[in-house]
C-alpha cells in the first residue's frame, strides 16, 4: 500500500478517536465510514493506545483482506476494551490518550541476517501459535535482532529459540507509523510521521 497524506492519516486517527469515545462510552457507533479509495483498499493496521506515555492497549489484524478504514474501527474499539493485559478503558481516561495507528504492508518470510531492528515487525507462528511485535517495539527497547525474534517466540507461547526450529515460520512486515501527538505539535505544518520503512 503506498504512503497515506497527512490528510488521509488524519482522518484514520479522528475514525479511531470517535469508534473508541463511543466504545468507552458505552455507545453504538452509528456513524457511516468516510469514503475514501485509498482507505478502502485491503491493509492490517495496529491501534496503540498511550496514557501518558505508557502502554494502555494494543489490538491489531495482520495481513487482512478488510479495508484498512474497517480495520483501524475494529482494532481502535478492540484496544480499548478487549486487551487482555488491561483493564477497559474508563471514561475519564479518555482526554489522557493518545492514539498511534500502524499501517502494515503484506507479509513476507524473512531470515534472521536479513531484520532489520526499527525497520521490521515480525510474526512468528508454528501450527496455531503466532506472536506479533510491531517495528517500534524493538526500536523503543534497544534489543538486538536475537532479542527481537526471542522476545516474537515469547509473544506466540513458544520457547524463545523456536524462530531457529525448522517447522516455525518467521515472517516481517513494515509500518507506516502516526499518532495524533504527531499532528498537536507546535508547527507550522503538521510533523511528519515516522517511518519503519515505506509501505
Amino acid at each position: 500500500m503506498s504512503s497515506l497524506v497527512d490528510r488521509e492519516q488524519q482522518t484514520l486517527l479522528e475514525l479511531a478517536r470517535r469508534v473508541l469515545t463511543a466504545a468507552v462510552e458505552c455507545r453504538e457507533f452509528l456513524e457511516s465510514l468516510p469514503v475514501n479509495e485509498i482507505l478502502q483498499r485491503p491493509a492490517g493496521a495496529f491501534v496503540t493506545l498511550r496514557r501518558r506515555g505508557r502502554l494502555r492497549g494494543c489490538i491489531g489484524q495482520v495481513s487482512s483482506g478488510d479495508p484498512l478504514i474497517q480495520v483501524v474501527a475494529h482494532c481502535a474499539r478492540a484496544a480499548a476494551l478487549e486487551d487482555p493485559r488491561f483493564e477497559p478503558v474508563r471514561p475519564h481516561e479518555l482526554p489522557e490518550l493518545d492514539i498511534e495507528v500502524s499501517v502494515l504492508s503484506m507479509l513476507f518470510e524473512i531470515t534472521s541476517d536479513q531484520i532489520e531492528v526499527g525497520r521490521h515487525g515480525l510474526l512468528i507462528s508454528r501450527e496455531w501459535q503466532r506472536g506479533v511485535l510491531l517495528p517500534q517495539v524493538a526500536a523503543e527497547f534497544g534489543w538486538p535482532v536475537e532479542k527481537f525474534l526471542e522476545e516474537t517466540c515469547t509473544k506466540a507461547g513458544l520457547a524463545r529459540d523456536a524462530w531457529k526450529h525448522p517447522d516455525t515460520r518467521v515472517e516481517a512486515f513494515t509500518a507506516e507509523i502516526f499518532s495524533e501527538l504527531d499532528f498537536r505539535r507546535p508547527s507550522k505544518a503538521p510533523v511528519k510521521p515516522r517511518y519503519s520503512s515505506s509501505t
